[in-house]
């Protein structure tokens, strides 16, 4: 296993380099049924989470795999498969930050001072493509399920929320003072999905309200604290877009060589967006929250 600070850095030139390139490795530029466009474990079914999103998503677009299914080198043994010679796997991520008491906060203080520790371990998993000899369960085709309609869901999510949204203007934003998402109409748009794609980005600002996630527009070393919640907000719309089933879309891409230089200063930025991002995302659908450990890795 690598280093923790090399594994840090090497993510985030992944991260880098896919920028660069002009592909957000956030967005899933193609639409299927719901939660197929997130990667998710071949085995157990449970879907990668937070900055193995990013990760997979990379990689199953550079290798054009058909299937965002992953399984490790254990689980396709388990099932009598195999990993067919010569190909590579795709690292992945445990990330989890813990709050621990500081030991060095002056006693006695009525609350103790909270820090804040990062997790980080490696795993390494394979594309069901890699994979030889998977059982039939496992090998078939994935299917729509019947009656699903990616706006239908999106709606759903957006009603259940129960955030307050009104229309007008020509402009898309939320407003933490007022707690108010403010949407042009849904007519000027260019589709549904055009116009719920705008509403998902402004509903994973909404999440970071005082009363729900608490995520607070503090400053942060080497980025402007906006520029970093649109970060999170273009990855929490992303892994909406994902459960519904929509083609994502780089919402604020005035925003990339700001997000490169702050990556390129601190290896530890897009795993911390990407798990505000992913906290977003399971408070807006509680079902997908892991059912034990609250980790970053299905497995």
């Amino acid at each position: 296993m690598k280093p923790v600070t090399d594994l840090y850095a090497t993510v985030t030139n992944q991260i880098i380099a896919s920028l660069e390139a002009g592909v957000p490795p956030w967005v899933c530029p193609w639409t299927s049924h719901p939660g197929n466009a997130m990667p998710s474990n071949l085995t157990t079914g449970r879907p990668y989470r937070g900055v193995n999103v990013l990760l997979l998503n990379m990689q199953q677009l550079a290798c054009g795999y058909t299937s965002n299914r992953w399984l490790t080198f254990q689980q396709a043994h388990a099932v009598g498969a195999r990993i067919r010679r010569g190909e590579s796997g795709t690292r992945i991520v445990f990330f989890k930050l813990l709050e621990r008491d500081d030991p060095t906060t002056p006693r006695p203080m009525l609350e103790p001072t909270r820090k804040v520790i990062p997790l980080l371990r490696s795993f390494t998993v394979f594309n069901a493509a890699q994979v030889d000899g998977l059982p039939d369960p496992l090998n078939g085709a994935q299917t729509t399920p019947a009656g699903w309609d990616p706006v239908t869901l999106a709606e759903s999510l957006i009603q259940t929320s129960g955030a307050l949204i009104q229309h007008g203007g020509n402009q898309a934003w939320y407003s933490p003072g007022l707690d108010l998402i403010q949407m042009p109409e849904p007519a000027v748009f260019d589709g549904q999905a055009s116009y719920y794609s705008t509403l998902l980005h402004e509903l994973t600002h909404w999440t970071g309200h005082t009363s729900r996630c608490n995520r607070l527009q503090s400053a942060r070393q080497h980025i402007e604290a906006y520029a970093f919640e649109e970060l999170v907000a273009e990855m929490g719309s992303a892994f909406l877009n994902g459960h519904c089933g929509m083609a994502g879309t780089l919402h604020h891409a005035s925003y990339i060589n700001a997000w490169l230089q702050a990556l390129r200063n601190d290896r530890r930025l897009v795993f911390t967006a990407a798990s505000m991002a992913q906290r977003a995302t399971d408070y807006l659908i509680p079902q997908t929250r892991p059912m034990a450990v609250d980790t970053e890795v299905a497995a």
